[in-house]
């Protein structure tokens, strides 16, 4: 549903006026934010705050819950986790909407989180009544339910809704229609009857899909947040994360004494990270801690047969669709009807995601149109067993959640389809693959596979015995991904396989080639030049000038590995004379490229920049971003060995400005900023992009070329020994700050075309060190005040200034409080000069 048909987002963190406002958690007042921050009220008067106390109390007393209007509700037995903004967002929304249907997949939370909801609806809602319609499987009784949860009988004259719109009149009041998916229909026509009817009577409902009511306002309810990929062993950083937090709380329920800690915290992020942060899987999974250790736990959820069995043990006393998550997804699973259930079972094999091309080509046959299967895909989605993935980027992909996923291949095994499905999916992989043919570097192309990766690698894990030709030309397409990706471990175990099996032979010397660029990767010199001494002798009784070339780069690849630069320039001259015979400018200008690079290692830094000054104007306008940003981290190397720092430093910025800022593509132009701030005599801005790219790195687990590791790490050694123990101390404190965009934006903050000061250029660089509110205390340092005056303007405590002083001293390398005053001058005046 559109967001002009009145959809709202359950990740309220999108740029929206209802994000950037605050309301009163009590009764949904507006907030006034104070225009310097500070920690943000909650509530918009002492007597609100001291209701919520007088509701947290009676919250945890067992028993029914009375709501604010003298309704009662169950009581929760457990503690509500997370979804604060959630409830922030509801809060907004009831104001302007009469009918509010919370949608998601099964096990998402959605009816524990319109209960908390109801809990501190505000007293001018006069009464609360839940109509729980789960058990429920006549739609003729819906009207009597509905009856009996508003406490009402039959009068002479007056049945059916009649009775209704009597008893609820024009109070306000709400009423929560609880898991109506299976009622979708009466439930619009009974929700649309008493709106039209009760004009004060507001309805929140939960089902799997939207009732699709006029006025009717559908707010998705997402996944709980998932701990952060670098949060490894960050205790701190991981308890933001909801999944996190729901996980060590129902554990310890279980488990007393459970706590997260640095020796277990990765294995719960990936227990979490596992079940996509669905609420009732984490849950779930928690519950086992007291009988097994967490790493059973994470090796059960990674076997698709074990961990239906894991994801059982839920409540006795609640709905018998929660006792475990094959009971929910079963209650879904009821409510499609035939061909839906088809193409629900059939996605599973699809463990990476999928787009509607992909979805036709796999799920259509046997009773199944491809023109049906888009139709049906989108009903999955509405009915909250598909989900879309985030982004604006083509084609639309969706995915089954990892838990449901994992129902419906049980279903699929059952159904006897799994080796038709697997069949289809391999004939789909293989077309893909095909469109990759006539690369002659391939293994440095963007491969057609790579956003495919998951689904090739699970559908060739069930596939033993569909044709063993294509199995192989799709292993060495897998393998080839995870070379691109920096996978090395991954795509070496492919290729031993491949190059001991007998199949691997029809792939001529492309095997031994992408085998010796992996040893590259992972720094077995040896090896990698045995492979590439392999593929050239292949390909030369082979005959084929583009098997050879292939196989002549990658011998060159190996050799520059092992420091033998004068051969491997000879290499990739030959190279380059069997490319310029077939007539393709990319190819002739990517294989002159590589000559450059190794020119540069040999000493030939002329003839190296002459071959970029014609090969990357082709790359530009011609090649994927990661050819050229390969290509112009060639050129600014090139000129960095020249002494041209200015280009050197363009060409480093050019590359950040193309490349994702969270890729190990980012890693290298940083690094090339690093030399030119070296040689340009900033060694502070050096050591700091050092360290932050070498924390980038390690976060990654990624390595850079060896020559230019030597390189980086003399210049990184150059600069600590040009600087005193506390410039040393402060550039590696603020490399802490620098990850993702934060470390492209500090890296391209000091351009040296740039007509600013030096002085000015460090004070725009820093200020990405700091924090909003360290910048704003540095500020009004600037402007003479005290630390109480500080403290009285921004409504803080003197110690939490003195305490944000002490982090801008600790990451700008500043002594004074006259150094920091000057520091923040120089900031605003170029600021003043960036903006004339």
């Amino acid at each position: 549903m559109a967001e002009g048909d009145g959809f709202v987002p359950g990740r309220c963190g999108q740029e929206s006026e209802m994000s950037r406002s605050r309301t009163c958690e009590v009764c949904g007042a507006a907030l006034i934010v104070r225009p310097h921050g500070g920690r943000p009220a909650r509530y918009c008067s002492s007597a609100c705050r001291q209701r919520a106390l007088r509701r947290r109390t009676a919250s945890n007393v067992a028993g029914a819950v009375p709501t604010a209007g003298g309704s009662v509700l169950p009581p929760a037995l457990d503690s509500f986790v997370g979804r604060q903004h959630e409830l922030s967002c509801l809060r907004t929304l009831l104001r302007s909407s009469r009918l509010l249907t919370l949608t998601g997949a099964c096990g998402v939370g959605k009816t524990r989180l319109v209960l908390e909801f109801a809990k501190a609806l505000p007293k001018r809602f006069t009464r609360v009544d839940l109509v729980e319609l789960g058990s429920l499987q006549d739609s003729a009784l819906l009207t009597q339910s509905l009856a009996a949860a508003l406490g009402v009988g039959e009068r002479a004259g007056r049945t059916g809704v009649d009775v209704l719109v009597r008893a609820i009149g024009d109070a306000p009041r709400v009423l929560i229609l609880d898991n109506c998916e299976h009622l979708a229909e009466p439930c619009a026509r009974s929700a649309a009857t008493l709106l039209g009817r009760c004009p004060r009577l507001r309805i929140l409902a939960t089902s799997r899909e939207a009732l699709r009511v006029p006025g009717e306002t559908v707010f998705r309810v997402g996944e709980l947040s998932l701990p952060p990929a670098d949060a490894v062993d960050d205790v701190t950083a991981l308890l933001q994360s909801e999944a996190v937090r729901l996980f060590v709380d129902r554990a310890a329920s279980d488990s007393p004494g459970f706590a997260l800690h640095r020796g277990n915290s990765h294995l719960v992020a990936e227990i979490c990270r596992r079940l996509d942060g669905l609420a009732l899987a984490v849950e779930l999974a928690a519950r086992h801690v007291g009988a097994l250790a967490l790493s059973d736990i994470l090796a059960g959820l990674e076997d698709q047969f074990s961990q239906l069995d894991l994801l059982t043990g839920g409540s006795r006393t609640g709905p018998a669709r929660h006792s475990g998550l094959a009971a929910a997804v079963d209650w879904s699973h009821r409510l499609l009807d035939p061909a839906e259930q088809t193409v629900f079972r059939r996605l599973s094999v699809l463990v990476g995601g999928f787009d509607a091309t992909a979805a036709q080509t796999v799920c259509a046959g046997d009773g199944i149109g491809r023109r049906q299967v888009f139709r049906i895909l989108r009903a999955l989605e509405a009915k909250s067993l598909v989900v879309r993935l985030p982004g604006d980027t083509a084609p639309t992909r969706f995915r089954q959640l990892s838990a449901i996923r994992v129902c419906a291949l049980d279903r699929l095994r059952a159904s006897g389809e799994l080796h038709a499905t697997v069949h289809r999916a391999l004939a789909w992989l293989t077309e893909l693959a095909g469109r990759g043919r006539g690369e002659v570097f391939a293994d440095q192309a963007g491969s057609p596979l790579a956003a495919e990766r998951d689904n090739l690698a699970s559908v060739l894990a069930c596939s033993a015995g569909h044709g063993d030709a294509v199995r192989v030309r799709l292993t060495l397409g897998l393998a080839r991904v995870h070379y691109q990706q920096e996978q090395p471990s991954a795509a070496r175990a492919l290729l031993t396989g491949l190059l001991r099996g007998p199949g691997g032979r029809a792939l001529g010397g492309q095997l031994p080639a992408l085998a010796a660029r992996v040893a590259c990767q992972q720094a077995d010199p040896e090896e990698a030049l045995r492979l590439g001494e392999q593929a050239v002798q292949i390909e030369r009784m082979r005959r084929d000038p583009a098997g050879l070339a292939n196989a002549l780069d990658a011998r060159a690849a190996a050799r520059l590995c092992r420091g033998e630069f004068a051969e491997a320039v000879a290499d990739l001259r030959e190279c380059l004379e069997v490319v310029a015979s077939f007539g393709t400018p990319q190819d002739t200008a990517w294989c002159s490229h590589h000559l450059a690079w190794a020119l540069l290692q040999a000493g030939g830094e002329p003839e190296a920049d002459d071959l970029m000054s014609r090969c990357l104007p082709v790359l530009r306008q011609q090649a994927p971003w990661p050819r050229t940003a390969a290509a112009l981290h060639t050129a600014g190397a090139i000129r960095l060995a020249l002494g041209r720092l200015r280009s050197a430093e363009t060409l480093f910025s050019e590359v950040l400005r193309i490349a994702p800022g969270a890729s190990f593509h980012a890693l290298y132009p940083v690094e090339g900023l690093a030399l030119v701030a070296v040689e340009s005599g900033d060694m502070q801005r050096a050591l700091r992009l050092y360290e932050a790219s070498a924390q980038a790195r390690r976060r990654l687990d990624t390595e850079p070329e060896g020559p230019w590791r030597h390189r980086v790490e003399q210049a990184a050694e150059r600069a600590r020994t040009q600087l005193s123990a506390a410039a040393r101390e402060a550039a590696v404190a603020g490399a802490r700050g620098l990850r993702g965009e934060r470390l492209v934006a500090y890296a391209l903050g000091a351009g040296s075309g740039d007509q600013r000061t030096r002085r000015d250029v460090r004070a725009t660089d820093d200020r990405f060190l700091l924090t909003a509110r360290e910048s704003t205390v540095a500020e009004l340092v600037a402007e003479g005040l005290t630390n109480r005056q500080i403290a009285d303007r921004l409504g803080l405590s003197i110690h939490t200034v003195a305490t944000h002083l002490d982090k801008v001293r600790d990451k700008l390398g500043l002594r004074s409080r006259t150094q920091i005053a000057l520091w923040a001058a120089a900031r605003t005046e170029g600021g003043r000069t960036a903006r004339r």
